[in-house]
Protein backbone atom coordinates (compact mmCIF):
# COMPACT_ATOMS: atom_id res chain seq x y z
CA UNK A 1 0.00 0.00 0.00
CA UNK A 2 1.44 3.36 -1.03
CA UNK A 3 2.01 5.98 1.65
CA UNK A 4 0.01 8.99 0.49
CA UNK A 5 1.84 11.26 2.94
CA UNK A 6 5.26 10.73 1.36
CA UNK A 7 6.87 13.75 -0.29
CA UNK A 8 8.13 12.44 -3.64
CA UNK A 9 8.89 15.90 -5.08
CA UNK A 10 11.69 16.62 -2.63
CA UNK A 11 13.33 13.88 -0.55
CA UNK A 12 15.00 16.54 1.65
CA UNK A 13 11.75 17.32 3.47
CA UNK A 14 10.32 14.24 5.12
CA UNK A 15 6.57 14.17 5.74
CA UNK A 16 6.19 11.24 8.16
CA UNK A 17 4.32 11.10 11.43
CA UNK A 18 7.07 13.05 13.15
CA UNK A 19 8.67 16.08 11.62
CA UNK A 20 12.36 16.60 10.91
CA UNK A 21 14.58 19.32 12.35
CA UNK A 22 16.84 20.90 9.70
CA UNK A 23 19.92 22.88 10.75
CA UNK A 24 20.30 25.26 7.85
CA UNK A 25 23.50 27.18 7.17
CA UNK A 26 22.88 30.75 5.99
CA UNK A 27 25.21 33.39 4.48
CA UNK A 28 27.69 35.15 6.78
CA UNK A 29 27.52 38.27 4.64
CA UNK A 30 27.09 37.83 0.92
CA UNK A 31 23.53 36.62 0.27
CA UNK A 32 24.76 34.50 -2.63
CA UNK A 33 26.62 32.22 -0.22
CA UNK A 34 23.72 29.83 0.29
CA UNK A 35 23.27 26.39 -1.21
CA UNK A 36 20.48 25.21 -3.49
CA UNK A 37 19.69 22.54 -0.92
CA UNK A 38 19.31 25.17 1.83
CA UNK A 39 16.96 27.26 -0.30
CA UNK A 40 14.87 24.23 -1.22
CA UNK A 41 14.61 23.20 2.41
CA UNK A 42 13.56 26.68 3.56
CA UNK A 43 10.87 26.74 0.87
CA UNK A 44 9.36 23.40 1.89
CA UNK A 45 9.49 23.23 5.70
CA UNK A 46 6.42 24.17 7.71
CA UNK A 47 8.18 26.55 10.12
CA UNK A 48 11.48 28.44 10.36
CA UNK A 49 12.94 29.13 13.81
CA UNK A 50 15.12 32.26 13.60
CA UNK A 51 17.67 33.86 15.88
CA UNK A 52 16.27 37.21 14.67
CA UNK A 53 13.14 37.11 12.52
CA UNK A 54 13.93 40.55 11.07
CA UNK A 55 17.40 39.45 9.95
CA UNK A 56 16.10 36.21 8.44
CA UNK A 57 13.31 38.13 6.67
CA UNK A 58 15.96 39.88 4.55
CA UNK A 59 17.20 36.51 3.30
CA UNK A 60 13.73 35.07 2.77
CA UNK A 61 12.52 38.18 0.93
CA UNK A 62 15.62 38.16 -1.28
CA UNK A 63 14.78 34.65 -2.47
CA UNK A 64 10.98 35.03 -2.45
CA UNK A 65 10.39 32.53 0.36
CA UNK A 66 7.16 32.90 2.30
CA UNK A 67 7.07 30.71 5.39
CA UNK A 68 5.95 31.19 9.01
CA UNK A 69 8.82 32.18 11.30
CA UNK A 70 9.34 31.89 15.03
CA UNK A 71 11.91 33.73 17.14
CA UNK A 72 14.47 31.41 18.73
CA UNK A 73 17.36 33.14 20.49
CA UNK A 74 19.56 32.84 23.56
CA UNK A 75 17.05 34.61 25.82
CA UNK A 76 14.07 32.35 25.04
CA UNK A 77 15.88 29.16 24.02
CA UNK A 78 14.95 27.16 27.11
CA UNK A 79 11.21 27.59 26.58
CA UNK A 80 11.18 27.81 22.78
CA UNK A 81 13.10 24.55 22.37
CA UNK A 82 10.18 22.70 23.99
CA UNK A 83 7.68 24.56 21.79
CA UNK A 84 9.56 23.62 18.63
CA UNK A 85 9.71 19.97 19.69
CA UNK A 86 5.92 20.02 20.08
CA UNK A 87 5.68 21.19 16.45
CA UNK A 88 8.06 18.43 15.38
CA UNK A 89 6.19 15.73 17.29
CA UNK A 90 2.99 16.95 15.63
CA UNK A 91 4.48 16.30 12.20
CA UNK A 92 5.79 19.75 11.26
CA UNK A 93 9.15 19.97 9.54
CA UNK A 94 11.15 22.80 11.11
CA UNK A 95 14.28 24.61 9.95
CA UNK A 96 16.43 26.47 12.44
CA UNK A 97 18.68 29.30 11.24
CA UNK A 98 20.94 31.78 12.97
CA UNK A 99 21.60 35.32 11.79
CA UNK A 100 24.66 34.05 9.93
CA UNK A 101 26.49 30.80 9.46
CA UNK A 102 25.63 27.45 11.00
CA UNK A 103 23.16 27.42 13.90
CA UNK A 104 24.66 26.15 17.14
CA UNK A 105 28.18 27.49 16.45
CA UNK A 106 28.49 30.45 18.83
CA UNK A 107 24.76 30.86 18.17
CA UNK A 108 21.56 29.32 19.56
CA UNK A 109 20.67 25.80 18.49
CA UNK A 110 22.45 23.31 20.73
CA UNK A 111 19.64 22.96 23.26
CA UNK A 112 17.05 22.35 20.56
CA UNK A 113 19.19 19.72 18.85
CA UNK A 114 19.84 17.92 22.14
CA UNK A 115 16.15 17.97 23.06
CA UNK A 116 15.09 16.77 19.60
CA UNK A 117 17.51 13.86 19.80
CA UNK A 118 16.18 12.90 23.24
CA UNK A 119 12.68 12.82 21.73
CA UNK A 120 13.90 10.60 18.86
CA UNK A 121 13.31 13.29 16.26
CA UNK A 122 15.38 13.19 13.09
CA UNK A 123 18.00 15.96 12.92
CA UNK A 124 19.49 16.82 9.52
CA UNK A 125 22.34 19.31 8.93
CA UNK A 126 22.19 21.44 5.76
CA UNK A 127 25.81 22.68 5.45
CA UNK A 128 26.56 26.29 4.71
CA UNK A 129 28.94 29.18 5.26
CA UNK A 130 31.10 29.39 8.38
CA UNK A 131 32.93 32.54 9.40
CA UNK A 132 35.79 30.86 11.27
CA UNK A 133 36.46 28.27 8.55
CA UNK A 134 36.38 30.90 5.82
CA UNK A 135 38.82 33.04 7.80
CA UNK A 136 41.08 30.06 8.51
CA UNK A 137 41.54 28.90 4.92
CA UNK A 138 42.39 32.45 3.77
CA UNK A 139 44.57 33.31 6.77
CA UNK A 140 47.79 31.72 5.58
CA UNK A 141 48.14 29.93 8.92
CA UNK A 142 48.44 26.12 9.13
CA UNK A 143 45.10 24.35 8.68
CA UNK A 144 46.22 20.80 9.49
CA UNK A 145 45.36 21.20 13.17
CA UNK A 146 43.35 23.99 14.74
CA UNK A 147 41.13 24.83 17.69
CA UNK A 148 38.04 27.02 17.56
CA UNK A 149 37.35 28.66 20.92
CA UNK A 150 34.26 30.73 20.15
CA UNK A 151 34.25 34.24 21.57
CA UNK A 152 37.15 35.30 23.78
CA UNK A 153 36.02 36.24 27.33
CA UNK A 154 34.92 39.85 27.63
CA UNK A 155 36.63 40.41 30.99
CA UNK A 156 40.35 41.09 30.82
CA UNK A 157 41.37 38.59 33.50
CA UNK A 158 39.48 35.69 31.97
CA UNK A 159 40.67 36.63 28.49
CA UNK A 160 44.32 36.67 29.58
CA UNK A 161 43.86 33.30 31.27
CA UNK A 162 42.40 31.87 28.05
CA UNK A 163 45.36 33.17 26.06
CA UNK A 164 47.86 31.87 28.61
CA UNK A 165 46.31 28.42 28.18
CA UNK A 166 47.16 28.36 24.45
CA UNK A 167 50.62 29.92 24.71
CA UNK A 168 52.41 26.65 23.90
CA UNK A 169 49.69 25.15 21.69
CA UNK A 170 50.87 23.35 18.54
CA UNK A 171 47.58 24.26 16.84
CA UNK A 172 46.27 27.35 15.08
CA UNK A 173 43.88 29.05 17.51
CA UNK A 174 40.69 30.71 16.28
CA UNK A 175 38.44 33.06 18.24
CA UNK A 176 35.61 35.46 17.52
CA UNK A 177 35.96 38.97 18.95
CA UNK A 178 33.82 42.08 19.22
CA UNK A 179 35.14 45.10 17.29
CA UNK A 180 35.23 47.32 20.39
CA UNK A 181 37.44 44.80 22.23
CA UNK A 182 39.79 43.67 19.47
CA UNK A 183 42.55 46.18 20.30
CA UNK A 184 42.56 45.07 23.94
CA UNK A 185 42.65 41.42 22.90
CA UNK A 186 45.53 41.92 20.47
CA UNK A 187 47.37 43.88 23.15
CA UNK A 188 46.94 40.87 25.45
CA UNK A 189 48.24 38.58 22.70
CA UNK A 190 51.39 40.72 22.44
CA UNK A 191 51.88 40.71 26.20
CA UNK A 192 51.12 37.03 26.84
CA UNK A 193 52.09 35.23 23.63
CA UNK A 194 54.81 37.61 22.57
CA UNK A 195 55.22 40.37 19.96
CA UNK A 196 56.53 37.92 17.34
CA UNK A 197 53.54 35.58 17.44
CA UNK A 198 51.95 35.27 14.01
CA UNK A 199 48.49 36.82 14.06
CA UNK A 200 45.65 37.30 11.58
CA UNK A 201 42.65 39.58 12.05
CA UNK A 202 39.88 38.72 9.58
CA UNK A 203 37.19 41.38 9.39
CA UNK A 204 33.86 41.40 7.54
CA UNK A 205 34.59 38.13 5.72
CA UNK A 206 32.54 37.79 2.48
CA UNK A 207 31.18 41.33 2.88
CA UNK A 208 31.88 44.51 0.91
CA UNK A 209 34.68 45.70 3.22
CA UNK A 210 36.35 42.31 3.74
CA UNK A 211 39.84 42.69 5.20
CA UNK A 212 42.68 40.43 6.34
CA UNK A 213 45.48 41.80 8.52
CA UNK A 214 48.37 39.31 8.64
CA UNK A 215 51.70 39.54 10.40
CA UNK A 216 53.51 39.85 13.73
CA UNK A 217 51.21 40.52 16.68
CA UNK A 218 53.13 43.68 17.53
CA UNK A 219 52.69 45.07 14.01
CA UNK A 220 48.98 44.19 13.90
CA UNK A 221 48.48 45.97 17.23
CA UNK A 222 50.23 49.11 15.98
CA UNK A 223 48.06 49.10 12.86
CA UNK A 224 44.82 48.73 14.81
CA UNK A 225 45.80 51.41 17.33
CA UNK A 226 46.16 53.92 14.51
CA UNK A 227 42.54 53.48 13.48
CA UNK A 228 39.85 55.83 14.70
CA UNK A 229 37.19 53.12 14.76
CA UNK A 230 36.95 49.41 14.08
CA UNK A 231 33.69 47.94 12.88
CA UNK A 232 32.28 44.65 11.70
CA UNK A 233 32.45 40.95 12.49
CA UNK A 234 35.95 39.88 13.51
CA UNK A 235 37.74 36.55 13.63
CA UNK A 236 41.08 36.44 15.43
CA UNK A 237 43.54 33.72 14.39
CA UNK A 238 46.72 32.98 16.32
CA UNK A 239 49.64 31.04 14.86
CA UNK A 240 50.77 27.91 16.64
CA UNK A 241 53.59 28.06 19.15
CA UNK A 242 56.18 26.38 16.95
CA UNK A 243 56.08 29.40 14.66
CA UNK A 244 57.61 31.59 17.37
CA UNK A 245 61.17 32.57 16.38
CA UNK A 246 64.06 30.17 16.95
CA UNK A 247 65.02 31.86 20.22
CA UNK A 248 62.37 29.77 21.98
CA UNK A 249 64.17 26.61 20.95
CA UNK A 250 67.56 27.98 21.97
CA UNK A 251 69.45 26.38 24.81
CA UNK A 252 69.75 29.80 26.39
CA UNK A 253 67.46 30.37 29.32
CA UNK A 254 65.75 33.59 30.26
CA UNK A 255 68.01 33.82 33.30
CA UNK A 256 71.16 33.53 31.18
CA UNK A 257 69.95 36.19 28.79
CA UNK A 258 69.07 38.55 31.63
CA UNK A 259 72.56 38.03 33.08
CA UNK A 260 74.10 38.80 29.68
CA UNK A 261 72.09 42.01 29.28
CA UNK A 262 72.91 43.19 32.77
CA UNK A 263 76.62 42.50 32.20
CA UNK A 264 77.19 43.56 28.60
CA UNK A 265 74.67 46.36 28.23
CA UNK A 266 74.64 47.43 31.87
CA UNK A 267 70.86 47.28 32.11
CA UNK A 268 69.01 47.04 35.39
CA UNK A 269 67.47 43.62 35.97
CA UNK A 270 63.94 44.90 35.35
CA UNK A 271 64.88 46.38 31.98
CA UNK A 272 66.93 43.31 31.09
CA UNK A 273 63.98 41.05 31.93
CA UNK A 274 61.68 43.10 29.71
CA UNK A 275 64.16 42.84 26.83
CA UNK A 276 64.64 39.09 27.34
CA UNK A 277 60.87 38.52 27.39
CA UNK A 278 60.55 40.33 24.05
CA UNK A 279 63.37 38.28 22.51
CA UNK A 280 61.94 34.96 23.69
CA UNK A 281 58.37 35.84 22.72
CA UNK A 282 57.19 35.54 26.32
CA UNK A 283 54.92 37.70 28.41
CA UNK A 284 56.64 39.74 31.11
CA UNK A 285 54.92 37.69 33.81
CA UNK A 286 56.05 34.37 32.29
CA UNK A 287 59.61 35.63 31.83
CA UNK A 288 59.60 36.73 35.48
CA UNK A 289 58.48 33.25 36.56
CA UNK A 290 61.23 31.67 34.46
CA UNK A 291 63.79 33.95 36.10
CA UNK A 292 62.54 33.13 39.60
CA UNK A 293 62.62 29.39 38.90
CA UNK A 294 66.21 29.71 37.71
CA UNK A 295 67.19 31.57 40.89
CA UNK A 296 65.75 28.76 43.01
CA UNK A 297 67.72 26.06 41.21
CA UNK A 298 70.93 24.92 42.91
CA UNK A 299 74.22 25.93 41.30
Amino acid sequence: MQNSGANTANPEVDSTTRGTLYLVGTPIGNLEDITLRALRTLKEVDLIACEDTRQTAKLLNHYGIEKPTLSYHEHNELTRAAEVVVHLEGGDNVAIVSDAGMPGVSDPGYRLVALAIRHHIRVVPIPGASAFLSALVASGLPTDSFHFGGFLPAKAGARRTALEAVRNSPRTQIFYEAPHRVVESVRDVVDILGPERHLVVAREVTKLHEEFLRGRAEDILAHLERRDEIRGEITLLIGKAEEIPHLLASSKTVAKRVKELVGSERLEEKAALKQAAKEFGLSKSEAYRELQRAKLQPL
